[in-house]
């Protein structure tokens, strides 16, 4: 949008004057590359080590920061507590300038999650606005600590580079973005590239094993593992604090959030390292359970990932304790149990599912343990599915597996639905056999405002190798904007 010459001759005004200068920025449209980025767990880091953490900030901006964007032909439009916002002539200016940023502060305490857009943005000759800023300042949220983030558009500006390699994470909901934006992450650059999506984080990594008394005496196991915002992982069915690092359908929820969020564990009442003898289930006692591990850390709030059965618990803590929870995630989740969805083939697998645990879980032919392993994650590798069907031998008795099928599968906690009042994501996988997609969209349908993401996946839980995986993971991390 420019300005009328003849009207600033006509005034005595030139071209050149500051005021003419002030009028034209003011009124100034274009088409720009944005880069937005920000510290990862700076609140954290803040609160452990702030005289640190702000050296290292100003360290970073005058050795770093600064002479990287200007090598580059951008301008930093504005700074913020513990980030930036660039603009750049071209989307390649901007993403070399963003991995040379990654690359050079690779040794630094400080790690930067960053997202690039080209889009329309507005001039106010104080700051930029409009579709490039938005999208940029998202795409950073789902960005990983150490990666670049960046959209379909920029993407397709940069054309083809082959040292530059993309891994798509599909479609994002983008909070006050109305249309879907496609994302992808850039794996190439510095050392840290692919922080998210290989580096190991292992059983070694994870706390010492802890224990607390449950209201009726039994011995509860917790542990956390990771840095940064706390992320509780509620107790459901076959867990095992220290056997889940190996675990093919656990494993890599752990390895994976353990890099961003704080992860808090703890083996549900008669499962893995917790008591198993003399157990009882209610929906007070797993909620009680849950409430006394979150009360051993002090967070004033946590997000909770309610994973299968752990969705019950998940929902009636969030239910009871609303200003404990910030962040209520589900995935595979479910609120009826097989016996009360009004459906006869779901009633008649519950009475399978009881028949076999009973004849068949401390068995040495695995045959009947194998036909719940083709349930959980039909997918599974042979080796994959041979651990598990040993797993589920050691991860408790036979007994106490028959008594956490019958009070899940006869559980309905449905009426607290409309309660929740916590922010929500549901996940769910398209061809889950254990909870049909049907329970993920009860759920969403009956909590207000709740987002509901769709795997592509034949498992219960999505696995690693699977094109959607880094759909779920971005998806969480956007949803809990990394705790900042």
């Amino acid at each position: 949008m420019g300005y009328d010459a003849n009207l600033l001759r006509k005034s005595g005004l030139s071209a050149t004057s500051d005021f003419a200068k002030m009028n034209v920025v003011g009124r100034h449209r274009r088409l720009s590359a944005v880069l937005a980025a920000d510290i990862a767990g700076y609140t954290r880091m803040m609160e452990k080590d702030p005289e640190a953490t702000v050296a290292a900030w100003k360290q970073s901006r005058r050795e770093v920061i600064d002479p990287a964007i200007a090598d580059h032909d951008g301008d930093i439009v504005k700074l913020t507590g513990d980030g930036f916002l660039c603009e750049f002539p071209s989307v390649l200016d901007a993403l070399n300038c963003a991995l040379q940023i990654q690359k050079q502060l690779d040794s630094s305490i400080l790690n930067f999650r960053m997202g690039l857009h080209l889009g329309d943005v507005v001039d106010d000759g104080n700051d930029i606005h409009g579709d490039g800023v938005n999208i940029a300042a998202r795409l950073e949220a789902v960005a990983p600590p150490g990666q670049i983030c960046i959209s379909e558009t920029a993407k397709d500006a940069i054309g083809g580079i082959n040292s530059l390699k993309f891994r798509e994470l599909g479609p994002q909901r983008l909070k006050h973005v109305s249309r879907p934006v496609r994302a992808f992450l850039v794996e190439s650059g510095g050392d840290r590239q692919g922080a998210g999506f290989g580096s190991e984080i292992s059983v070694e990594n994870q706390s010492a094993v802890r224990y607390l008394l449950s209201g009726d005496g039994l011995s509860i196991a917790y542990a956390d593992v990771g840095e940064g915002y706390p992320l509780v992982f509620a107790g459901s069915w076959m867990t095992h604090l220290e056997k889940d690092w190996e675990n093919p359908m656990a494993r890599h929820f752990l390895t994976h959030l353990a890099r961003e969020f704080t992860i808090i564990r703890y083996d549900q009442r008669g499962i893995g390292m917790s008591d198993w003898d003399g157990v009882s289930y209610s929906v007070d006692k797993i909620v009680d359970d849950m409430a006394r591990v979150i009360d051993r850390y002090e967070y004033e709030k946590v997000a909770i990932l309610g994973a299968s059965q752990g969705a019950v618990a998940s929902i009636a803590y969030a239910v009871r304790h609303p200003d404990r929870v910030s962040h209520l995630i589900l995935h595979g989740g479910y609120v009826r149990g097989r016996r009360r969805r009004n459906d006869p083939e779901a009633e008649a697998q519950s009475q399978a599912l009881a028949t076999l645990i009973r004849q068949g879980w401390a068995a040495k032919n695995p045959a009947f343990r194998q036909m719940i392993t083709s349930m959980f994650m039909p997918e599974a590798s042979p080796e994959e599915a041979s651990w598990f069907n040993d797993f589920q031998m050691t991860s408790s008795t036979a007994e106490n597996m028959s008594k956490v099928r019958e009070f899940y599968d006869d559980v309905d906690i449905s009426g607290l639905l409309e309660q929740v009042s916590t922010p929500t994501l549901v996940i769910h996988c398209s061809e889950d056999a254990i909870s049909p997609i049907t329970e993920g969209k009860f759920i969403a349908s009956r909590i207000s405002n709740s987002e509901f993401v769709l795997l592509k996946s034949n498992n219960h839980m999505i696995f690693e190798n699977e094109p959607d995986f880094p759909l779920f993971l971005s998806s969480i991390r956007r949803f809990i904007g990394a705790g900042d």
